[in-house]
Formats: C-alpha cells, sequence, structure tokens
C-alpha cells in the first residue's frame, strides 16, 4: 500500500543487547497455523 517492496526487520542492536529468538520462524509460523486452525476455523 505504500509502494514499499518489502521490509525487512534488522536486529542487530537486539542481538547487540544478548537477545536471541526464543521461537524459530518455521516453528512460529506452524504453531500459528495451529492456533488458528483450532480457533478460528469452522
Amino acid at each position: 500500500p505504500d509502494g514499499t517492496p518489502r521490509k525487512l526487520l534488522d536486529v542487530t542492536k537486539l542481538r547487540a543487547l544478548g537477545w536471541k529468538p526464543a521461537i524459530t520462524l518455521r516453528n512460529g509460523v506452524a504453531s500459528t497455523y495451529e492456533w488458528f486452525r483450532a480457533n478460528c476455523v469452522k
């Protein structure tokens, strides 16, 4: 909608502070999908 083809998140500063993701993207998407199926699809 704003003309930007894609946006990327840069976590460089977060990692410099010691942050690490607790869930992989693959697992996060799978978990969200399963939750959606269980709670929203009728």
